[in-house]
């Protein structure tokens, strides 16, 4: 016997999943979750975006903060967050010139997201493992 589908009772955001199969602007970029899941998508990005929710970085400061990043996927981070209107960059007058990256007002409102996510990593770091068995052995009784 099959089981029944249950109704699914969580209030969805506005335009969050369209009708099965649908296309157009109530697809996936209609949805609210996908809409903000994309500013943040690619390797790095909450690392950037968190790194620069206390003050304003240069290239070299942010490679510091995240030393795992390699040049390359920090700088086009930089580029896909600032086309997409998250962060700024901004050229000093220095000699040499150097870049200055910072959150937009759009970036802010990411980190409210991101520190609540930071919790909840924070716990499960806190929480004792379980103990893992060894593929193929049984647990004596």
């Amino acid at each position: 016997m099959a089981l029944r589908v249950r109704k699914n009772r969580v209030q969805v955001p506005t335009g969050a999943v369209p009708a099965r199969g649908a296309r157009g602007p109530r697809g996936a970029e209609a949805c609210p979750l996908n809409r903000c899941m994309t500013l943040l998508s690619g390797a790095w990005a909450p690392h950037v975006v968190w790194y620069l929710s206390a003050q304003p970085r240069r290239f070299g400061e942010l490679r510091i903060d995240i030393p795992a990043i390699s040049a390359r996927v920090l700088s086009q981070r930089l580029r896909e967050l600032a086309a997409k209107g998250v962060i700024t960059r901004t050229i000093l007058p220095t000699s040499p010139p150097s870049v200055e990256y910072a959150l937009t007002d759009l970036g802010r409102e990411l980190v409210p997201a991101l520190t609540a996510i930071a919790h909840v990593g924070e716990r499960l770091i806190a929480r004792a493992p379980a103990p893992r068995r060894a593929r193929g052995t049984t647990i004596a009784s």
